[in-house]
């Protein structure tokens, strides 16, 4: 009997040749797999706690305080014009943002290989899933900073400024900076299992490095232009003056700032892309 049949595949896998190959269609077509991701994500990291969610709120609410006692009341390194309690739950939930994704998205082959080996999907799901799942988190402890927000607004402290409609731009901004860097590491550590033990210790002093827990007025002058190459600075910088008014805006650092975003960006999806062929026989 012949057999005129033939058969139409709606996913066809080939190798990667390019070495900025998104397939952004693909990620698109997947994109109901990507919040699946997300809800397991979220649901994943709560689970069997005893609060819940209520431990995005706590975490960011006892370190401010700590900062605010020890920075702030020891140290003396809030700025004045400000309330440093609120100066300190800003630089903490945009620096939690950064540093959450960043440590999610460090493990992507280590944590997901079990998934990787047995079924196909587009591979940068998983740690685009793990920046959207963080975005919950930021939004819940958002609310409660709009919260204290507004009492200091009423009480006449603090004046948020227009620089509040660059938010989305911020958050996009760290999303990359944070995928970037955490793909790289994740496409190092299939090799080099070091590095794994270092995420953690290499955020903590990257955040030494940035101004979350003091001013930038404490920078010395010959110093600036160098620490201004951090891009996470720019950031913080900006968020804070957008929401208490704190500080300028400088175009050229901020500018620059996305120029390394991009960068990295650029080359944590070529690692990874590269990585990604023949992760599994190293993992």
């Amino acid at each position: 009997m012949e057999n005129n049949s033939t058969q139409q595949f709606s996913t066809v896998i080939v190798p990667k040749t390019r070495l900025l190959d998104f397939h952004l269609k693909e990620l698109v077509r997947y994109r109901d797999l990507v919040f699946l991701f997300v809800k397991r994500n979220f649901v994943s990291h709560y689970k069997q706690t005893v609060l819940g969610p209520a431990w995005a709120v706590i975490q960011p609410l006892l370190t401010t305080v700590v900062f605010t006692v020890v920075f702030g009341r020891l140290a003396g390194l809030a700025p004045g014009g400000v309330p440093s309690f609120l100066f300190f739950m800003s630089g903490n939930i945009a620096w939690g943002y950064f540093a959450g994704c960043l440590t999610s998205t460090a493990n992507t082959f280590t944590g997901n290989a079990a998934i990787f080996g047995k079924v196909y999907f587009p591979r940068l799901v998983t740690p685009i899933s793990t920046v959207l799942s963080q975005l919950i988190g930021f939004g819940i402890q958002f609310v409660m900073f709009l919260v204290f927000l507004v009492i200091y607004w009423i009480r006449g402290t603090v004046q948020p400024t227009l620089y509040a409609l660059l938010l989305p731009l911020l958050l996009l901004q760290m999303a990359m900076l944070s995928l970037g860097v955490g793909v790289i590491i994740s496409s190092l550590t299939t090799k080099y299992r070091d590095l794994v033990m270092l995420v953690g210790f290499g955020v903590q002093l990257w955040m030494y490095g940035t101004p979350v827990a003091y001013d930038i007025g404490i920078v010395p002058a010959k110093f600036l232009g160098l620490y201004m190459l951090n891009p996470m600075t720019p950031v913080i910088n900006t968020f804070r003056l957008a929401f208490l008014g704190l500080g300028s805006f400088d175009l050229p650092h901020y500018l620059l700032s996305w120029a390394v975003t991009l960068a990295v960006l650029m080359i944590g999806i070529v690692l990874f892309n590269r990585v990604e062929k023949t992760f599994m026989d190293t993992v």
